[in-house]
């Protein structure tokens, strides 16, 4: 059953009340809910709230409170996903697979091999948040997801320890993932750095070496970007979690 983010102060008297916003619209429009029909919300706080709908108007929904708990899906560490902007359809994907995965925040990039410019991003982060947040709801995780600006590469790793830069690349790879998880900060955020459908070039795979960053291989299958991004963070979840 999908969740709802709501606000403490839509609980009243142990009741959940939606006035005109988007839970709303999408309870009433895309559900279709009913009164006696089970749905479930979930705070700020990750205190999740099974609840039956009382009442349903136009503009309006209650909701009885039946159970409350506390969630834990939720990724105890701090896994950010540093990845080259795909096209449309794979880019959307990548953002619902990341988001189902559990990380923190998703740093879209501009490398050198990316087929898209930086004029046809704009109105995307809108996007991108809104199906982020649909896979929030779908897979009941605790918290959001946050999309960040679009960045160029090397911006977005100065952002991290270099310990804590793991770059998703089997063409130089120079680490195993068991070696470069053994002296990671895990008080920091880690990224995950996965490359466009052509690949980094080699201009950027000579500044990941000049600069010593970890540069890892996914095995031995070639993964699409969407899919070598599961890969890497459900590697890097069953380790670490």
């Amino acid at each position: 059953m999908p969740h709802f983010l709501i606000k403490k102060e839509e609980i009243k008297n142990n009741f959940i009340e939606l006035i005109d916003n988007e839970n709303l619209f999408h309870l009433i429009k895309v559900l279709r809910v009913k009164p006696r029909q089970k749905v479930k919300f979930i705070d700020e706080e990750r205190n999740v709230y099974n609840c039956e709908i009382s009442e349903v108007n136009k503009n309006s929904l209650k909701a009885q409170i039946v159970e409350r708990a506390q969630s834990n899906r939720i990724l105890n560490n701090k896994i950010v996903l540093v990845q080259s902007v795909l096209a449309s359809d794979a880019q959307n994907l990548l953002i619902a697979n990341a988001t189902q995965t559990g990380v923190k925040k998703i740093y879209p990039v501009l490398s050198d091999n990316v087929s898209v410019s930086l004029n046809s991003l704009k109105g995307k982060i809108e996007k991108w948040n809104k199906i982020s947040d649909e896979n929030f709801k779908q897979c009941e995780r605790a918290d959001k997801a946050k999309i960040e600006e679009v960045l160029n590469l090397t911006d977005a790793l100065s952002k991290f320890k270099k310990e804590n830069i793991l770059i998703f690349a089997e063409k130089y790879e120079n680490k195993t993932l068991n070696n470069c998880l053994s002296n990671i900060d895990l008080n920091s955020e880690l990224a995950i750095v996965i490359g466009p459908e052509g690949g980094f070039s080699e201009n950027e795979f000579k500044y990941f070496i000049e600069q010593d960053f970890k540069l890892i291989t996914l095995g031995k299958m070639i993964y699409k970007a969407p899919n070598a991004a599961v890969v890497a963070i459900s590697n890097i979840v069953s380790r670490i979690e």
